[in-house]
């Protein structure tokens, strides 16, 4: 059954084609608006992210439906011209901020735009990319007045991965050693090094993995080249993307394959895309191609994209963590609909978690869960 934002969206696409708007580049949905005069100002790190194209495309059948206008725009991963794009939106009136930062954990980048914020007398809604560093928790949350974050518990997704794969290898132990040697040897893809997203889910994939295995008397998980200080391969562009992890792991099974008896025998990935790059190296050497004839090496993933969920289906891909796209997009939407009729921002969200840990009430956590296919 269609959910309501895919029965929702092709009207929206249509109306947009109609009246000369695009989803594309900076452009602005313009159904009549309950409030006048008010435009919520977007702006995303990167159209090009998998799961921010989710967000994005759920964001706008919402705020369609809401009648609220907005304007987006594309920073294509420059944290130079998203502050520039927020100067700029400011200047011509903007009624509030949403803001996908590009530096993740950037402490006083982000401090600059709520300074910014603050001098316009507008509130901004960050999500999704975190705005303060480890360590500096409470500095921007805590201090100012009219922001909000958005987002998913940053350890949580890690967490949940790592205890997918050693539940897994417990219960395929014995297929998944394919060399035999009684360890099993991993691959793992990191999106960004500062991010602290990724940092969390590069730690925990393999530490709670390895919890679970030493508890069931099986060794911990060993990185496949040995001579590798950081026991990870880094996405360079900072992009998390397929590209990356493909070309890395074009060149891992050109010295670690089944002829070589040394086979990387599990793949980790801080998200669908990088996991989806993985396979795609695989099936150039006729493995994980979703036949029962071929070799399958386990491969994980976060983020339960279209792809990462279609790869599942298919037998190509073993596992990956849902963020709930939809989910931040409506509870952005609902934000969005209070400033916009003048009410606290989080008026109507008290069923939605905070950030308990740290005591504030303004950074709203949406669920992770592990994905079952059928949901």
């Amino acid at each position: 059954m269609l959910s309501r934002k895919m029965k929702t969206l092709p009207a929206l696409l249509a109306s947009l084609a109609l009246t000369g708007c695009s989803l594309a580049g900076s452009g602005e949905a313009a159904p009549a608006a309950d409030v006048e005069d008010f435009t919520a100002a977007v702006f995303w790190y990167d159209y090009s992210d998998p799961f921010i194209a989710s967000v994005r495309a759920s964001l706008a059948v919402d705020f369609y439906d809401a009648g609220i206008s907005f304007k987006e725009h594309d920073a294509e991963y420059s944290q130079s011209a998203q502050s520039a794009q927020i100067r700029e939106a400011l200047l011509g009136g903007a009624d509030i901020l949403l803001v996908n930062l590009v530096n993740s954990g950037a402490t006083s980048t982000a401090d600059e735009i709520c300074l910014l914020a603050e001098h316009a007398g507008v509130p901004v809604v960050f999500f999704n990319r975190s705005i303060e560093a480890e360590g500096d928790e409470g500095v921007l949350l805590d201090h100012y007045d009219n922001i909000v974050f958005v987002g998913t518990d940053p350890e949580k997704p890690g967490h949940l991965q790592g205890e997918m794969i050693g539940e897994y290898l417990i219960e395929h132990y014995r297929e998944t050693d394919l060399n035999g040697d009684g360890v099993i040897s991993y691959a793992l893809f990191k999106g960004e090094a500062g991010n602290t997203e990724a940092v969390l889910r590069t730690e925990y994939a393999v530490t709670d993995a390895n919890r679970l295995l030493l508890d069931a008397g099986f060794p911990e998980l060993a990185y496949f080249d040995p001579s590798s200080v950081d026991h990870f391969q880094l996405d360079l562009t900072g992009r998390w993307s397929a590209a990356a992890a493909k070309s890395y792991m074009q060149t891992n099974l050109s010295a670690f394959n089944p002829d070589n008896g040394n086979m990387i025998e599990l793949i980790i990935a801080n998200n669908d895309d990088m996991a989806d790059g993985a396979i795609r190296a695989l099936n150039e050497y006729g493995m994980n191609l979703g036949t029962e004839d071929c070799l399958t090496i386990p491969v994980f993933g976060v983020d339960a994209t279209f792809t990462g969920r279609q790869l599942i289906r298919e037998g190509r891909m073993t596992g990956t963590i849902v963020q709930d796209a939809d989910g931040m997009a409506a509870v952005i939407a609902r934000i969005v609909e209070n400033a916009r009729h003048k009410k606290e921002l989080l008026t109507g969200l008290d069923e939605y978690p905070r950030d308990e840990e740290h005591g504030f009430s303004n950074r709203i956590y949406l669920p992770s869960e592990v994905y079952v296919p059928g949901d």
